[in-house]
């Protein structure tokens, strides 16, 4: 491997801990409905649990509701029962066959408690990223040792690792920020 190979490599990896980042953040609920705060309700289908959206269609009613319409009718309660039931605390309410879900507004306690569930997520990223810089430290020594290459491109190409890892960590803490400031949002 080449330091250049190394050096794309591991942006790439610090790159999808950020757009993983990104994922989770998007699933902590802020008040306002977003299509992709069901993705992760599990439905009962015909004996197996499959992902919300594969047995109906999500969509935004309005800035406070979504719309889930179930692309069977014999599934419109237990797609309701699965939402009722998931994690988020929503209460669905069937019209016909369109299931209305609609946030409830958060107290201030449950919105302190989710800045501490996406300050977790953040450390969680930030460390995924340092422990690639580690990784990309320690195939450098290797390469030195096996004479890959010298000693100051050895150094060079940490001070780069170092600079994206330092890159990817501001980053981190803009999505944070911009999380906790749309959480504080009423």
């Amino acid at each position: 491997m080449s330091l250049a190979d190394l050096k794309k490599t591991t942006e790439r990896k610090m790159e999808k801990s950020l757009e993983a980042l990104r994922t989770d953040l998007a699933k902590v609920r802020t008040g306002r409905a977003h299509t992709g705060l069901l993705d992760h309700v599990q439905v009962e289908y015909y004996g197996s649990l499959v992902p919300i959206n594969t047995v109906a269609n999500v969509t935004l009613i309005d800035a406070r509701t979504l719309g889930v319409q179930p692309w069977e009718k014999g599934m419109a309660g237990k797609v309701e029962k699965a939402i009722r039931d998931c994690d988020l605390g929503l209460n669905p309410a069937s019209q016909g066959e369109l299931i209305r879900v609609p946030m409830p507004p958060l107290t201030e306690a449950r919105r302190r408690d989710l800045i501490k569930v996406v300050k977790a997520e953040a450390e969680g990223a930030k460390v995924a990223v340092r422990n690639l810089r580690r990784d990309a430290n320690a195939t450098l020594k290797e390469m030195l040792k096996n004479k890959e290459c010298s000693e100051d491109d050895e150094h060079r190409a940490q001070d780069e690792i170092q600079k994206l890892t330092d890159r990817y960590v501001v980053e981190i803490d803009k999505q944070l920020s911009h999380k906790e400031t749309e959480l504080m949002a009423i």
